[in-house]
């Protein structure tokens, strides 16, 4: 089965799947400075599409909803016309409204034109271990179309640890998507994935797509794609990964 994914910037990718479309953590400010409550981030790039391009969705998947790198002012204008927002409990009761709360492992489903979509929140760990008191729950995902393919993975926010191994035992996923960059803001820790979690990613899927998103357009990002293509290339997992073109609909075999 194929997919079709268009990378519109940092975690905000478009995945079309079985007929459905879902758009992960949504964020189409411009760029510039964004204040949090304890560090300013900056912007570095644009979104490659605007929301208005990306048109109607099924659900987005907002792996949590604190940090405006991956749910900004104009992220949250997108999701109060989103059929579905599913996000992490605590971030259900912040946002409000079409947002629907769920814990690791916890399932729903996508209706439509007589197909399903199972989704499952998976666990995700925003740093090291302790982190969660600054960092605030975060979920990821796994896709699985009703009939045909095989299941899709979305980490969201994480770096490597047991519970995206646990996904990996549960899941034999086609395609995945890690959030990675190495996002460092607080300390000399990383946020999200860096080369070596997701070389880790990839052992762990042994035979899916990798797909990587949240490389680029924020200063805070200490790695990039293009570091992810030397790591992958030089341990021998470069076939297997796959860099998006910003703005560009690419076909995924899985």
């Amino acid at each position: 089965m194929s997919i079709t994914i268009t990378l519109i910037g940092g975690p905000t990718a478009l995945i079309e799947i079985d007929g459905f479309r879902l758009l992960t953590d949504p964020t189409f400010d411009a760029p510039g400075d964004y204040q949090l409550p304890h560090v300013k981030l900056e912007k570095l790039t644009g979104p490659a599409l605007s929301a208005r391009d990306v048109g109607e969705i099924d659900a987005v998947l907002l792996s949590h909803d604190q940090h405006s790198d991956n749910l900004d002012h104009s992220g949250r204008d997108f999701l109060k016309g989103a059929k579905r927002v599913l996000t992490t409990q605590a971030g259900a009761k912040r946002l409000g409204g079409n947002a629907e709360g769920f814990a690791p492992w916890a399932s729903t489903a996508l209706k439509k034109g007589g197909r399903t979509l199972a989704i499952t929140a998976t666990p995700a760990r925003h740093g090291p271990a302790g982190i969660e008191p600054l960092s605030g729950d975060v979920i990821g995902f796994v896709v699985e179309p009703a009939k045909h393919g095989r299941p899709v993975y979305i980490s969201g926010d994480t770096t490597w640890f047991d519970g995206v191994a646990e996904v990996a035992r549960r899941f034999a996923c086609g395609v995945v998507l890690p959030f990675a960059g190495a996002a460092q803001t607080r300390g000399p820790f990383h946020l999200t994935m860096d080369t070596n979690d997701a070389i880790e990613t990839a052992r762990a899927f042994a035979d899916a797509v990798i797909v990587p998103v949240h490389t680029d357009g924020w200063a805070h990002f200490r790695q990039n794609a293009s570091d992810l293509r030397a790591s992958f290339d030089t341990l021998g997992f470069g076939r297997r990964l796959r860099i998006l073109e910003p703005g560009v609909a690419t076909v995924i075999e899985s």
